[in-house]
């Protein structure tokens, strides 16, 4: 009796967590469905070090950014991204890949041209509202392009995208409400607010927070998500408050624990708390401090119902109590609206789509 043909799939995406996670969100399932899995990543990006923990095999090759302003690295990163582009060609021959899935970063455009010219089929993810450039470049080679929001699907052709929200990790949904509450030494009588700065913190949003905390902390327990280096030690000790730069194996159950977020908008962020249905307020990064994705992403989710939106340039004392007990108040109807929402049960949603396009043997 033959050994059975397992289905091959190449991930790939870095530059960014956002570019990795939702890959890694959607390996599970992809092994539930017999696919052996290899990863192609940079050389020495985050990706690399990101995927250490999971037993694929990890294949770096050479990238270069594509950038639209004057950089010396300009005259350079051609030379590697056609570098990349050959690595990504060997891999792609040595692996024999029935699909491939992308999640964006420029990590990616080598892989897609060599699958396109190896006439391996892509699925592509896009994360924001408007495509980044390495994923415009790639999307002509797809076979399928998978978006977040339903704003997306205009600049995207009608034929081959679907609107699939984004692959979230299966840990996130194991959360426990009692154990978050003991992990802060919190009591279960008083609701609890959650703030997510960011991995490397919100000044603005820290600021605006403790501003508030006497008022807060009559009525509320904040758990409060500060960034490397951004504890304020002026506040340790203080009864219903508790500080951590980063949190991950407990998060879970902190977000369990939450009855309203507030956090920034970034696209992988807040459709986690669009799956968990957590009312939420949120504070994108200014058009100074970006291109404006965050902007665009949290007016979304306030058009869809599902969030309250503050501009950073509009943050005021009074204008965050104001929200909170906003949001507080009307939680029912914001978690109603996320429970509404077709942007649910991504993960099963995008393998779906890799089985539809994968060759068939």
């Amino acid at each position: 009796m033959g050994e059975e043909i397992l289905k091959r799939i190449i991930l790939t995406g870095g530059g960014t967590a956002g570019h990795v996670t939702p890959n890694i969100a959607l390996i599970p399932e992809l092994q539930k469905r017999g696919y052996e899995i290899h990863y192609v990543g940079s050389k020495d990006g985050i990706e690399k070090k990101l995927m250490e923990e999971f037993d694929i095999p990890y294949y770096g090759i050479s990238s270069g950014k594509l950038r639209r302003y004057f950089d010396i690295k300009n005259f350079t990163d051609p030379a590697r991204i056609l570098k990349g582009y050959a690595e990504a060609g060997k891999i792609i021959k040595k692996v024999k890949p029935h699909v491939i899935f992308s999640k964006g970063g420029f990590v990616t455009v080598p892989v897609v041209f060599a699958a396109k010219r190896k006439k391996v089929p892509c699925v592509l993810h896009e994360s924001d509202i408007s495509p980044g450039l390495a994923n415009r470049l790639c999307i002509p080679s797809a076979a399928a392009v998978c978006a977040n929001f339903p704003e997306t699907l205009a600049h995207l052709p009608e034929e081959k995208s679907y609107l699939t929200g984004s692959p979230i990790r299966k840990e996130l949904f194991s959360g426990n409400r009692l154990k978050g509450l003991d992990f802060c030494g919190f009591s279960v009588g008083k609701p609890v607010i959650l703030v997510i700065g960011g991995s490397l913190g919100s000044v603005r949003v820290n600021e605006a927070v403790r501003d508030i905390l006497p008022q807060l902390l009559e009525k509320y327990q904040i758990i409060h998500l500060c960034g490397k280096d951004k504890v304020d030690k002026k506040w340790e000790g203080t009864q219903g408050y508790i500080q951590f730069e980063y949190i991950q194996k407990e998060l879970c159950d902190l977000l369990d624990a939450a009855d309203i977020v507030i956090s920034r908008a970034g696209a992988n962020a807040i459709c986690e708390l669009l799956a968990l249905h957590k009312p939420n307020i949120l504070i994108p990064l200014s058009l100074e401090a970006s291109r404006g994705d965050q902007i665009l992403n949290a007016n979304s989710f306030e058009k869809q119902g599902f969030s309250y939106v503050i501009k950073e340039e509009e943050l005021t004392s009074d204008g965050l109590l104001e929200a909170i007990s906003n949001v507080f108040e009307n939680r029912d109807t914001y978690v109603k609206a996320m429970e509404e929402s077709n942007q649910h049960d991504a993960v099963k949603k995008v393998v779906d789509i890799i089985e539809e396009v994968a060759i068939q043997e």
